[in-house]
């Protein structure tokens, strides 16, 4: 197992991962850090609020990969499968830390 600190919205979260996993989750971090860069005062919110709206960002974006929103260049099922799960975990921490605070 390995640890990756990420930066997401200003603030840092560490997660494990399986060796040699470390870019890919460090990709995945920035992809949700640029979601919220996107959000106009999105460090007023809590974290779990922050993470809720990258989830749900990021699956909204993964739905319309899969109901034909994208074209079929962008379109890659290994790429929206990630988001799917990514926005799932997300959504799962965005719980615990509202039901922790």
């Amino acid at each position: 197992m390995s640890n990756v600190t990420l930066d997401i919205a200003g603030r840092k979260f560490t997660v494990a991962c399986a060796e040699g996993e470390e870019a890919h989750i460090t990709m995945l971090g920035r992809t949700i850090d640029a979601k919220l860069a996107d959000m106009p005062h999105i460090s007023s919110q809590s974290e779990a609020r922050a993470l809720l709206f990258a989830a749900l960002l990021l699956a909204d974006e993964n739905h319309e990969m899969k109901n034909g929103g994208a074209t079929p260049a962008e379109a890659r099922p290994e790429v929206a499968e990630g988001l799917e799960a990514l926005a799932e975990r997300l959504e799962g921490l965005a719980s615990q830390l509202e039901s922790a605070g």
